[in-house]
Parts: structure tokens; sequence; C-alpha cells
């Protein structure tokens, strides 16, 4: 089976590099600028588990010849619709498309482009980010990713997916509640970007001051209202670990989100926290909390693009 993995960036990079690195077939598709990067200095991951170098094959949009088996999504949401166009010669009718971007707007865009019988749920957790050099930087040693089929059911392509994904380096699962997965990591995602980023600090730096705990219990209450009303019913032992680890005392915890924010990069503001909001006006939900934490996103990415 035959990869090409959308983006060679923090997460794709990082998982298409353990890929690769076990011997399986893994092309990049990128840009100019990250193609002109990675042909002079390779492709690098430092990690706890151990740093990884690898020459890694690169293609354009324009140089694609044909289907791939799986075509790894891995671009920030805002890159998303561009993304779409490049890799569209990549996709054939047996295609198989795994998608590790935030939020779930992402799956529409796809299956309106694509099909959707073309896609599978996909979720992933993983600390990343790039150094000043464009190395892949790991930070903890969790790197997990899950997918199955949207409606839960096993199948022939989920199982060739996990052959070609297990024993690679990183902890690969098929998921049977694909679906619920990823909508508790969109939780996790909305209320820790929105307490990191408002108050400008880890989780234990909001909860160690006074109002820090309950402000984060708001954005908790507001974000799992709302994603239990547009979206699936959590569990509760998910809803348990996600307060217990969203206010843990003296927690290094951040999100991806505020890791962008404060290194002044663009930001998912809209795909994170906008689209939450608009599918709770769709249920006449107010979210007065999470729509403060959307109005200072904004105002830093008007800032950023002047």
């Amino acid at each position: 089976m035959r990869i090409l993995i959308v983006g060679a960036g923090s997460t794709g990079g990082f998982f298409g590099a353990k890929l690769a690195k076990a011997g399986r077939d893994v092309t990049f598709l990128v840009r100019p600028h990250r193609l002109a990067q990675l042909e002079q200095d390779g492709l690098h991951v430092k990690s706890p588990a151990g740093d990884i170098d690898i020459e890694p094959q690169l293609v354009t949009a324009a140089q694609i010849q044909g289907p791939f088996d799986i075509v790894l999504v891995a671009v920030k949401a805002y890159a998303l619709e561009s993304a779409l166009e490049d890799m569209a010669a990549a996709v054939g009718p047996d295609t198989v498309i795994l998608p590790l971007l935030n939020g779930m707007r992402h799956m529409e865009l796809i299956a309106e482009k694509f099909g959707k019988d073309r896609l599978l749920g996909c979720a992933c957790k993983v600390a990343t980010s790039l150094d000043e050099s464009g190395r892949i930087v790991q930070q903890g040693t969790f790197n997990d990713i899950a997918y199955g089929e949207l409606d839960g059911t096993d199948s022939d392509r989920v199982a060739h997916v996990h052959e070609f994904m297990r024993d690679a380096g990183f902890d690969a699962k098929t998921s049977n509640t694909i679906s619920r997965d990823m909508w508790e990591k969109w939780t996790l995602l909305a209320a820790m970007g929105s307490i990191n980023c408002l108050m400008r600090g880890s989780i234990g730096d909001v909860v160690s001051v006074k109002g820090g705990r309950e402000f984060a219990n708001a954005v908790i209450d507001e974000v799992v209202t709302i994603i239990q009303a547009v979206g699936h019913q959590l569990s509760e032992p998910f809803l348990t670990e996600a307060r217990r680890l969203l206010t843990l005392e003296g927690s290094p915890q951040t999100s991806s989100m505020y890791r962008d924010l404060v290194a002044g990069r663009a930001i998912e503001a809209d795909q994170i926290i906008g689209d939450l909001l608009a599918r709770a006006n769709t249920k006449g939900l107010d979210a007065p909390v999470l729509a403060l934490v959307y109005s200072n996103l904004l105002v830093y990415q008007s800032q950023l693009g002047n």
C-alpha cells in the first residue's frame, strides 16, 4: 500500500517519518517553501522515543501522477480547502481518506468534495511542534492514532489501513466508536484552548489564581452542553477525566492553539471555537464565555493579519 501525507508539518511529518522509518511507502504532498526546506535538510524528528532522520519522498500538487491507497490529511484546518484541491489527483475510487484535523467541519468539507464513502473517522493525540529550523519536536511521549468507520462497523478497508499503520512506532488502533472519539477530542480541544488562550497560561497557571478554577469549570460546562446538544453524548468516564485534567493543579498542559498563539502563528479559532458557537446557535444555546473567548481570538487574528 502507498500513503500520501498531505502536509509535512508537526503532525503529518511526525507520523509520516515513523511510517517511513518502519519501511512503509510514504510520500509527502508539500508546498514549494516546505519542499525546498525538506529537499535541502531532510525530515528530522526529535522525540523522547528516539530521533528520526529521513530523506522523504516529496511531491507538489502538479507532480501527483495517480491515486494512492491512503491519503492522510494533516494540515491545519484553515488550510484545508486549498489542500483538498492540491490532493484531488491522488484520490481514486478505492482511496481511503484519513483526516487528522481538529473540530468536525473538515469531515463535512471532505465528504462534499470526494464523497462520504471514501472517508474514515480518525483521531490522533500527539503534542508536536516545528522549531525554527523546521524540525519536528515531540513534547511528551504519547502518540496515539485511532480510525474506523463512522457507523461503527468493521470493514476490510479499516483492517487494511490498520495493517499498514500498526507496529510503526506509534500507538495505532481501530475504533468502533470513532465518531464519539472525535467529538470527545473536540471537547478537550475547545475547552483547553479556551482556558489557555483567554487566560494566557497553562491549566496549572489558571487554576492557581483566584477565580481560575471557576472560570475553567464554566468553560467546560458550556463546551459539554453544546457538544451533547449538537454532536454526540459523552460518556461519564470521559467527562470525569476531562474535568480532572482541565482543572489539575500544577498541570503544565497547554493546547496546540495556545502554543501557536504564543508563537505568533495563525490559529484555528474558527474551526475549534467559531464552528462550535455556530452549531450552538442552531440549537438556540447561549455560550457567553465561549463567545468572549472567540472575540478575543478574533482580535488576535486581526492583529496578526496587520
